[in-house]
């Protein structure tokens, strides 16, 4: 007779030591070696994180004239990704790494910023993560996330994989602005891949989707590393130098290592943060404005990510739901007070965890790579800048072509879902946000299904959803409304 353990054996492997039965490892299908190899692989593509969100949010001056320094952003970054990103690993053992949010860190510099002092604003970031751990903690966010049809969350998967592709198209410049009504973008410069940099993106990107293709084990990572050596030698034969000095420079990181490679951090902005808001200066209606924003792009920005890369993981069933999704979400609020109690803006998941995933990772082992990744960072901060972002950018669209595949799932064969998904996937990308991506879609769904006879399939909560996404599109009018 079969005994229940032999049975239990025989369907499901058995873990391997504390390590593996904690992150449930042979569970998922995965080993330590691709967890390891994961992590890495995420890590080398959010590092220009640390670079780029202190050229977002320092050197502009606030309404008091004050402004945040460089090297203290850029410590500060590294040590919210470490923290947020080990974290979210060791809670909800899944493999979604976090960083200052691109797009929230944007809005904060150039629109927060130019009503309150950066202490306020950050306090305004911190403010709208304790408004989503509370929509979390109560399951309000779980219940949203559950109204949501299951073709729309495919369709933000798929928009997600059009958006990490087309960020790393503009990052590589392979796609660029031509700074004219149209076409608005193009090709290189003046059509052509006529730099370096950009040429090292498509060797890159060719190299590694062969070895991906070939399913070679550590593809993703080998095909970073030979991109990274080869823009090493070619820097150092040339002298590139950045594109703000010399056409067909590198555009945000240069592959040379200058000066000494270890830095103590400057962790001086942890706590920089007030409460004490000068209503003299700013009004009431405004601050709530400001906050509704934060708390809209935060929000919806986060389940789609989320959504996509568990879909992209295999851990998501077929209503999209995935492993411990209730923790997931009041940790991602967390990472929004973390974010603005560091001035780091709000921390996130990141869309780059594709490439982990995509090298293996299945589990918060590979969080917990990645997060100690950033927290060495914090002291080698010359080194991470080493891998130039135009190579990094290869495992974008390299993962961006992965997520494109979930549209396989989706049934187009009827409008009333083919136009929502369109719109998901088309104005997420070209608007360069995942809110405006998911309002769009949300939209237009109730819309179409509410007046072509389908109003009874929508659930109450999607009409409210929709409801404010248009305030949400309309909230320019509406303050100056308000404001008047």
């Amino acid at each position: 007779m079969t005994n229940r353990a032999t049975t239990a054996s025989t369907t499901e492997p058995s873990p391997r030591g504390a390590l593996d039965r904690y992150f449930g490892i042979t569970r998922r299908g995965s080993t330590v070696g691709a967890e390891v190899r994961g992590g890495l692989v995420t890590f080398v593509t959010m590092a220009y994180i640390v670079i780029l969100n202190p050229i977002i949010l320092s050197g502009k001056p606030d309404v008091a004239g004050q402004a945040l320094e460089f090297d203290q952003v850029g410590a500060v970054t590294a040590l919210t990704a470490g923290v947020m990103t080990i974290l979210f690993g060791l809670v909800t053992r899944l493999p979604f790494a976090f960083a200052a949010g691109l797009g929230i860190n944007a809005f904060v510099a150039f629109s927060v910023v130019g009503e309150v002092t950066w202490p306020e604003a950050m306090a305004l970031v911190v403010i709208n993560g304790l408004i989503i751990v509370l929509l979390a903690a109560t399951g309000l966010r779980k219940m949203i996330f559950d109204a949501v049809p299951v073709q729309l969350k495919l369709a933000i998967t798929v928009a997600i994989g059009l958006f990490i592709a087309f960020i790393g198209f503009v990052n590589s410049g392979f796609v660029t602005a031509t700074l004219s009504a149209s076409p608005p973008v193009g090709l290189g410069v003046a059509g052509s891949v006529a730099t370096i940099p950009t040429l090292l993106f498509v060797i890159t990107l060719l190299i590694t989707g062969v070895l991906v293709a070939r399913k070679v084990k550590g593809g993703m990572l080998i095909g970073l590393v030979t991109g990274t050596v080869l823009a090493v030698i070619a820097e150092a034969i040339w002298h590139l130098g950045p594109a703000t000095e010399k056409a067909g420079g590198w555009s945000l990181t240069i592959p040379a290592l200058s000066g000494a490679p270890v830095s103590l951090p400057d962790l001086s902005l942890v706590g920089a943060v007030d409460f004490g808001f000068d209503f003299s200066r700013v009004g009431l209606v405004t601050l709530v404005m400001l906050v509704f924003t934060l708390v809209f792009s935060n929000f919806f920005d986060a389940m789609g990510t989320m959504t996509g890369l568990a879909k992209e993981a295999g851990l998501a069933d077929e209503k999209g739901d995935f492993p411990r999704i209730k923790s997931a979400l009041v940790v991602e609020g967390v990472g929004a007070v973390v974010g603005g109690s560091t001035s780091s803006s709000s921390a996130t998941v990141f869309i780059e965890s594709g490439s982990g995933i995509g090298e293996g990772a299945r589990t918060g082992l590979a969080n917990v790579v990645t997060g100690l990744m950033f927290l060495l960072a914090m002291f080698f901060t010359p080194l991470t800048s080493i891998v130039p972002t135009e190579v990094a950018a290869a495992a974008l669209v390299i993962v961006g072509a992965m997520m494109l595949a979930q549209i396989a799932h989706i049934d187009l064969t009827d409008f009333r879902v083919l136009l929502p998904v369109f719109l998901t996937a088309t104005v997420m990308p070209l608007t360069y946000s995942i809110a405006n991506g998911i309002g769009a879609g949300f939209v237009s769904w109730v819309l179409v299904h509410a007046l072509s006879g389908r109003g009874k399939t929508i659930s109450p909560l999607l009409w409210i959803v929709a409801g404010g996404f248009v305030i949400f599109f309309a909230r320019g009018p509406i303050e100056t409304l308000l404001g008047a």
